[in-house]
């Protein structure tokens, strides 16, 4: 009788393992997402490139305009970290890649993101403060980014 049951038994198994290729949509769009994003942000970099040319705008305006591209770039950047992080939680290892981004737990993508998420929190709030937003907007979204801030990096202590 625990001969019939061994074979259901390893075929169960191996069609739950292969349930793991399902991340492989997610992987795939957040990669997609990020080299999206990554064009997005050099047609905006020679667009912006060709404009300081005509000399038409101030040199604020174009420190504006790289600070929001940076901006773009910056959350490619997360993206592609949470494809690469999906890809080698449940897929594959993914050789040559630096040690910074090999993910053994999903609490290690957790802790990359969330260092990026800042980063990128801090040039938006830079770009919003380069915009000359009125000050009592400022306060409240550097109230609202503190806050964020604070509560990812109680979330990253209580890990560690």
């Amino acid at each position: 009788m625990t001969e019939s049951r061994s074979p259901r038994k390893g075929r169960g198994r191996h069609s739950v393992s292969l349930t793991r290729f399902i991340v492989l949509v997610p992987a795939l769009g957040m990669l997609l997402g990020a080299v999206t994003l990554t064009i997005v942000g050099a047609i905006e970099v020679y667009q912006t490139v060709v404009s300081a040319f005509d000399g038409h705008a101030e040199a604020k305006d174009f420190v504006i305009a790289f600070v929001e591209i940076a901006d773009v770039f910056l959350l490619a950047v997360v993206l592609f970290i949470i494809a690469i992080g999906l890809y080698e939680l449940f897929i594959d290892e993914i050789p040559g890649l630096p040690e910074w981004l090999v993910f053994d737990s999903l609490d290690d993508l957790k802790s990359q993101l969330i260092g990026v998420v800042v980063v990128v929190l801090g040039v938006f709030f830079l770009g919003r403060a380069l915009h000359g937003d009125n000050a009592l907007n400022l306060l409240y979204l550097g109230g609202g980014i503190a806050a964020v801030t604070a509560a990812l990096s109680l979330f990253l202590r209580a890990k560690h």
